[in-house]
């Protein structure tokens, strides 16, 4: 059982942390109170002993803005867990000052320790005094002065080695133009000019799912064709889409009525793309 606590000052990354943590595969807690952690964390534990899962782990947010007051207890809480050979991964994510009190103004998000009485820059400071006990004892810790969103999620992967490269979920769908092209995909491809197995009296009411009608489309050089290039389009683009910090793609393939060319471009496709190890979810609009 691994388990990650993400911590550090309000508006270093810790969101974009999670998040990342999340698109690969982690069990994400934000914000979790200090008293809550031994209990999880012991939970987590029998629950692995007694069914492991694919999941690599889970990653807990802490930090000030639930009893700030209670920070200090962290380090004890953490080492009471070893006894019960609990060693979670501290990741501690910081920030100088000035930019700090500037992505706050442009976010125009409140500090959570800020009051009446304390500015925004002396509440930066006050968390960072509360935090300092676990920043020493950070196992990993990130400075995100100088990092945008997309380098700070490269970081996070290659820290956490385990868990580096991104493979992307893929959502793929077969519809029929004549009965409209579905809204919010990322990629729509039309495979109206390939044969068409209605014209064949005896696949006429078959599908795309069915061995004669797969048969037949594998007999023509035209579909292989556009199999391979819709393929060899994302094999060659698809990690430039992770590195981007893409967790999904959505694909639409569409023919005249939804039943046979798209539905069976979308299944060679699923088969490929779960090759490459790709979580896939197909859908056939039509066929539902």
């Amino acid at each position: 059982m691994e388990l990650i606590i993400v911590s550090g000052l309000s508006g270093a990354g810790k969101t974009v942390a999670l998040h990342t943590l999340e698109d690969i595969g982690y069990t994400c807690i934000d914000n979790l109170p200090l008293f809550l952690l031994s209990q999880l964390a012991l939970g987590l534990q029998q629950q692995f002993s007694t069914a492991p899962t694919e999941s690599p782990g889970t990653a807990i947010g802490i930090d000030a803005r639930s009893q700030p007051e209670h920070l200090h207890q962290l380090p004890a809480a953490l080492h009471a867990l070893s006894a019960h050979h609990i060693s979670p991964h501290i990741l501690f994510l910081d920030a100088h000052t000035e930019t700090l009190i500037r992505r706050f103004s442009e976010t125009r998000r409140k500090h959570p320790l800020t009051r009446n009485e304390r500015s925004l820059a002396e509440a930066i400071e006050y968390e960072r005094e509360l935090l300092d006990p676990l920043r020493q004892i950070a196992h990993t810790q990130i400075d995100t002065t100088h990092t945008n969103l997309h380098e700070l999620r490269d970081l996070i992967r290659s820290c956490l080695g385990n868990c580096a490269h991104l493979n992307t979920s893929i959502l793929l769908q077969s519809f029929g133009f004549k009965h409209g092209v579905p809204e919010s995909f990322d990629f729509v491809f039309d495979v109206r000019c390939l044969p068409n197995p209605h014209w064949q009296a005896e696949l006429r009411t078959l599908t795309g799912l069915d061995a004669p009608v797969i048969y037949f489309l594998e007999q023509s050089a035209q579909v292989i064709q556009m199999r391979d290039d819709i393929m060899q389009f994302f094999t060659r683009w698809l990690p430039a889409f992770e590195q981007d910090g893409r967790s999904y793609l959505t694909i639409a393939i569409g023919c005249t009525g939804g039943q046979h060319r798209s539905v069976y471009m979308v299944e060679a496709l699923r088969h490929q793309f779960t090759a490459q190890g790709h979580r896939v979810i197909v859908r056939h609009r039509e066929l539902s």
